[in-house]
């Protein structure tokens, strides 16, 4: 209490200094090695502090999951912003992806490390399916045969390209040259 007043705490930028020590610490350890009490030293609060937000070690994992696709998929809405529905703006997207996956090399091995986590495999699981449904939509656009099959097809493409790219510690011009040409885009 401060001049009789109680200070109201702001609960969500409690949670997003968790989330963004997780970030932080992710370009330093491997998922195996990512403890509670590290996050919540690099976060400066409290252990119990992380339990009111996080239930487990696993929704926090999952939660930094989600975090990291929703900034992708901002990424991904920007670059195909005023795009018109078919294969460029696929591969727009898909680039926009990548490059975002580049930015955050920890997080994305963290959370290829974490998939054996039954929550982050549903949520990987999620996140390819809610990436194929905008990717259905641009399939759909050109006439593509079983658009949805292909849609599936593209973002186990694209993830495998995140991986690649990952494991390099850098983009990897020929594979996304590759991708263009999946497509049928010329050069």
């Amino acid at each position: 209490m401060l001049s009789g007043r109680t200070v109201a705490r702001d609960g969500r930028a409690t949670r997003e200094r968790l989330l963004d020590a997780g970030l932080l610490l992710a370009d330093k350890a491997a998922l195996s090695a990512l403890r509670v009490d590290a996050v919540v030293e690099a976060a400066a609060v409290a252990k119990g502090t992380f339990y009111v937000h996080f239930a487990t070690r696993e929704d926090y994992l999952a939660a930094l999951h989600g975090r990291f696709h929703d900034r992708l998929a901002g990424r991904i809405e920007l670059a195909v912003a005023g795009q018109a529905p078919g294969m460029e703006r696929l591969l727009r997207g898909s680039l926009a992806y990548l490059d975002g996956c580049c930015e955050q090399q920890g997080i994305k091995a963290m959370l290829l490390g974490a998939r054996a986590e039954p929550l982050i495999r549903q949520a990987v699981s999620a996140q390819n399916a809610r990436f194929a449904a905008l990717a259905t939509e641009e399939f759909k656009a050109v006439d593509w045969p079983a658009p949805p099959h292909a849609a599936r097809l593209w973002v186990g493409m694209v993830a495998e390209a995140a991986i690649a790219e990952s494991e390099a510690g850098r983009k990897l011009p020929p594979l996304r040259q590759a991708l263009r040409r999946f497509l049928g885009l010329n050069d």
